[in-house]
């Protein structure tokens, strides 16, 4: 490999690592994965955080790698069985604080893959937020992530590391 090329495939792999932003709301530690390599469907995991003064809120979110993107979260049914909803009015993101979309809670939805996602493919994802707009990122696609990497708990609390 060239030098040149090592250093565009550097540059390239560092601009997926850098947060995204679209007015004051900044995503970090996007990633994107499937259960399975023939899943029909897979999933989006980041931090959204708000620098701004004003709440604002996640209210949709699109890519052409899925014939239908959802925002969705788990809860808990009465017989205690966790089952996936959509979520219609999206997530609020708090002025000076984030929300955590993480495998087992609230994520973007990709349903009716148009492609296998493999290890480190990249997904276009654009993110609609109330205020901010529209923003688009580039997500990673993760299948060797653990649960809870990049993430720690704290008295209960989940935190970014």
């Amino acid at each position: 490999m060239s030098f040149k090329s090592t250093l565009f495939a550097a540059a390239a792999a560092l601009s997926f690592a850098m947060p995204a932003l679209a007015g004051d709301i900044m995503v970090e530690d996007a990633y994107a994965r499937t259960s399975t390599m023939k899943s029909k469907s897979g999933a989006a995991f980041m931090v959204l955080m708000n620098h701004g003064d004003e709440d604002d809120r996640l209210v949709g979110a699109s890519s052409d790698v899925a014939q239908r993107v959802e925002l969705h979260t788990h809860k808990e049914d009465a017989n205690g069985v966790m089952q996936m909803l959509k979520v219609e009015e999206g997530f609020p993101i708090p002025a000076g604080g984030m929300h955590a979309l993480a495998r087992g809670g609230d994520h973007v939805m990709f349903m009716g893959l148009n492609r296998q996602l493999a290890q480190g493919d990249i997904v276009t994802v654009t993110l609609s937020f109330e205020k901010a707009g529209d923003m688009t990122i580039e997500v990673p696609v993760d299948l060797e992530r653990k649960p809870m990497h990049g993430m720690k708990m704290n008295h209960g609390n989940m935190k970014k590391n």
